[in-house]
């Protein structure tokens, strides 16, 4: 499926990472469904994206955070000598991508019972924080001291 974001980028500037965001998506959506996750909101910008990873260690889980997409990769290294008579826990290799929106970062991950807990936040930089600009008081401002003196000159030339 294609979206045609044509219309938009005649009217609109800096827009085309959104195609890209948008196309990165509907790529993931197609994507193979092991191992399966949850995302829960935990707080109001934080979330934990849950991995069921059984079988597989700290060692053996790789995250990368690279172009606003967290991906996470999973290899179990070589057995240790065990013969292995049924495998009834998978133990394939997998990949899996998440687009993170702007400003969203990866705070902390850890694995207990099988499960691969990933805490994300947003932090918005306080550049883009809402700010509160002080109102004066003009009056004060221009009947001070050091405007005074500079009105005075103006008349005298005038």
């Amino acid at each position: 499926m294609t979206y045609d974001f044509s219309p938009l980028f005649r009217t609109a500037i800096g827009f085309d990472r959104l195609a890209r965001q948008v196309d990165r998506a509907t790529q993931a959506a197609s994507a193979p469904s092991y191992p399966p996750y949850n995302i829960e909101r935990s707080g109001d910008d934080s979330y934990v994206l849950t991995m069921a990873v059984a079988g597989f260690g700290p060692e053996d889980i790789e995250l990368v955070v690279q172009d606003n997409t967290l991906v996470v990769s999973g290899r179990v290294g070589e057995q240790d000598g065990r013969e292995l008579l049924y495998r009834g826990i998978a133990a394939r290799a997998f990949e899996r991508r998440f687009v993170l929106a702007d400003h969203i970062q990866v705070e902390q991950a850890d694995i207990a019972n099988g499960l691969l807990q990933i805490g994300v936040k947003r932090v918005v930089p306080e550049a883009l924080k809402p700010r509160r600009i002080p109102v004066g008081n003009a009056a004060a401002r221009i009947s001070g001291p050091a405007n005074d003196g500079a009105g005075a000159g103006e008349t005298q030339a005038a």
